[in-house]
């Protein structure tokens, strides 16, 4: 079968952009003049998941707000003859089919995903996290899906990062496939190993396709780090019955979790916009020059 759901986590807190994120979820930070969230939303439908699932929590209204029809500011915005801007946030209630779903307690990865069961039900289905974003021309899901369908599957994206990098990811003991050099066959996952532990420098980024099959794994984890039920402990358990794929992806990808890179994000993409980017750019060489 080909996957044609969606599941976003959007639970989290956002610590790490306090005091922003105080009331206001992280997800609806904007990058040039859109959420975050909405980058991983339109690269899922690009990908033909129009069926999206956001995993929520408290204080996150905010996002079914962005994704619902907006009545009156629609009218006012015909009113006012800005038909750019009416087209714009038309299309946002217009991109896919979304549905919202409550993870009561932060129990971790695992558990937010635990959380799709009975919207997905038994088919296969992507994983986006909203931390994760690819640029715009890439075509990563889409592969993923694909390989999915013709394998029969769970399917991670992977990056090769430094020795420095290996204690904040999972990480995949694996094997390069002799008829496709970006694919591997994954036999275990290790969850932020460190240089000393890591099987390779393979670490899994927020992409995934996983086989419904792996619901009946997270059902079997047990807590580990923190208390929270980590998603590579259940892909672990997938890897023992029979080996998962890898795709090694070596495009464009902004963690925004991080300040730095939300930073790198903005300016690049800003930097890529025909309307903003010459302006943008005359600005940033002359600014530069001041250093």
């Amino acid at each position: 079968m080909r996957a044609r759901k969606a599941v976003i986590p959007a639970a989290g807190l956002g610590t790490r952009f306090l005091p922003a994120t105080k009331a206001q979820p992280k997800e609806m930070l904007p990058v040039v003049d859109k959420p975050a969230i909405q980058y991983v939303v339109e690269e899922a439908v690009t990908a033909g998941l129009d069926d999206i699932l956001l995993v929520t929590g408290r204080g996150k209204r905010a996002l079914e707000d962005h994704f619902d029809e907006a009545v009156e500011l629609e009218r006012q915005l015909a009113a006012a003859g800005k038909e750019d801007l009416l087209a714009a946030v038309r299309a946002v209630s217009r991109l896919a089919s979304v549905h919202y779903v409550r993870q009561g307690q932060p129990l971790g990865l695992g558990h937010a995903v635990g959380c799709a069961r009975h919207h997905v039900r038994d088919e296969p289905f992507a994983v986006l996290l909203g931390d994760d974003l690819i640029g715009e021309d890439e075509r990563l899901l889409t592969r993923m899906v694909a390989l999915c369908e013709e394998t029969g599957r769970t399917v991670v994206a992977v990056m090769e990062f430094g020795e420095e990098e290996l204690s904040k990811y999972g990480v995949i003991d694996a094997q390069p496939d002799p008829d496709a050099p970006d694919v591997y066959t994954v036999t275990d996952m290790v969850e932020k190993p460190g240089k000393a532990n890591a099987p390779s420098r393979l670490c899994v980024i927020g992409r995934y396709v996983l086989t419904p099959d792996i619901f009946d794994h997270i059902s079997r984890t047990r807590p580990g780090r923190g208390g929270e039920i980590q998603l590579t402990d259940a892909m672990k358990a997938q890897c023992r019955e029979e080996p998962i794929r890898a795709v090694k992806f070596t495009g464009v990808r902004y963690d925004v979790g991080s300040k730095e890179e939300y930073l790198r994000a903005t300016v690049e993409l800003a930097c890529q916009r025909p309307d903003l980017g010459p302006e943008f750019r005359e600005f940033l060489a002359h600014y530069v020059k001041g250093f």
